[in-house]
């Protein structure tokens, strides 16, 4: 077998997520690197690599054949996860797409929502229409991972089926935060987060369209949130 392959932090992001010995599916794959990470340190023995299109696929394939793991994966040609049983994969990620496609895709298959199952969603963008998307439609967000790579932030989101309570306006953009679930990158996340709550909120103000109005009172209400939030992320870890 040839050399290991290197993760981006972003891809680790999800990996680091991944039970071992789990029944494992990488949605929307392209060049499976994901699944060979984790078939060769061990943390599963069998993945599907499935996408959309064929040439994504195939980039997945030769991944395969590079590290010798074609026999450890099973490829499907399918939209969302229409080609992937409930019962064939207990973890599953969908990453490298918007928030509004993972939200569609979950909608799409109404076992996402059931059983011990684990969802590793990173959304390229609307993370904010995803957290909420997922709060009203039978997931609970257990826990969420913040990379960097350059200048750009990923969150990737762990969702299992199961009640959660409402999301604050601050949670909508931010996520829920713990003392004990310490993130090095969370204090400069909220602090960018703040940033674009302020210049919307200004912008809204300094608008004359009636509707705004009501946008107003929308950003004032994530901004003084995002403010709280800080705040106590700052005095945590102090």
């Amino acid at each position: 077998m040839t050399a290991g392959i290197p993760l981006s932090p972003r891809l680790r992001s999800i990996a680091e997520l991944v039970p071992h010995g789990c029944r494992y599916a990488d949605v929307g794959t392209d060049h499976a690197y994901l699944p060979a990470w984790l078939l060769q340190h061990g943390v599963i023995q069998y993945a599907i690599a499935s996408d959309l299109r064929e040439g994504p696929l195939e980039r997945a394939r030769q991944t395969a054949r590079r590290f010798g793991l074609t026999e450890c994966i099973s490829f499907r040609l399918c939209d969302g996860l229409s080609g992937i049983a409930p019962e064939e994969a207990d973890t599953i990620s969908i990453a490298g797409m918007g928030g509004e496609t993972i939200a569609a895709i979950l909608s799409a298959a109404p076992w996402s929502a059931q059983g011990e199952r684990r969802w590793l969603l990173q959304p390229m963008s609307g993370v904010e229409d995803l957290r909420v998307w997922l709060s009203e439609n039978g997931f609970s967000i257990r826990r969420e991972r913040l990379s960097q790579e350059g200048r750009t932030l990923y969150v990737t989101l762990l969702a299992c089926p199961g009640a959660d309570a409402p999301l604050t306006p601050g949670e909508r953009w931010a996520g829920r935060q713990t003392r004990e679930d310490f993130d090095p990158l969370r204090g400069q996340y909220l602090e960018r987060l703040l940033s674009r709550a302020q210049r919307a909120l200004e912008g809204a103000r300094s608008s004359r369209k009636d509707q705004d109005q009501a946008r107003t009172r929308e950003f004032e209400a994530i901004h003084q949130d995002l403010t709280r939030l800080k705040e106590e992320w700052d005095a945590w870890h102090r």
